[in-house]
């Protein structure tokens, strides 16, 4: 399952009408290079449709994200749960450091936040989904295995 937070869905809707807006240009740009002439031979004409082409691929493939996505905030879930949008403190159970993570449905690939990202298909994110304060968690990472205490949810 497709699950987003609110935020991340504004955004996807943002993209995709920013994306449509941009067909029209692309569309302009393929009718003005092929005026230019001779269509074997003309570059202008090759890369306005391959770009025309990415962005239907993108439209679509936001559009899919949409229709199959569960936003978190249409379920109820228990406040001492781990699902999308909540910010977990976690602690490593071996280290004893602490971190924040948000659990999220697409990462932004920020790395300037004050919390790490963990998208939903990740280890991590299988993981937290649905665990509860207090509990330890298993995550199978490529370099071993981890364990984390679940301390608080921020958010």
């Amino acid at each position: 399952m497709n699950f987003l937070t609110p935020d991340e869905k504004a955004q996807l809707e943002k993209l995709l009408s920013e994306l449509r807006a941009n067909e029209k240009v692309l569309i302009q740009r393929i009718a003005d290079a092929r005026a230019l002439g001779d269509l074997r031979e003309n570059a202008e004409y090759h890369a306005a449709r391959e770009d025309k082409a990415m962005n239907a691929a993108k439209m679509k493939e936001i559009e899919e994200r949409l229709a199959s996505a569960q936003i978190a905030g249409e379920v109820n879930v228990p406040t001492d749960m781990v699902f999308v949008g909540a910010m977990v403190r976690l602690k490593d159970v071996d280290g004893g450091d602490e971190d924040l993570y948000k659990l999220v449905g697409q990462a932004t690939g920020r790395f300037d936040l004050d919390y790490v990202e963990v998208t939903t298909t990740s280890p991590m994110g299988v993981a937290l989904m649905k665990a509860r304060i207090g509990e330890v968690v298993r995550v199978d990472l490529p370099r071993g295995v981890k364990r984390f205490e679940i301390v608080e949810i921020v958010l």
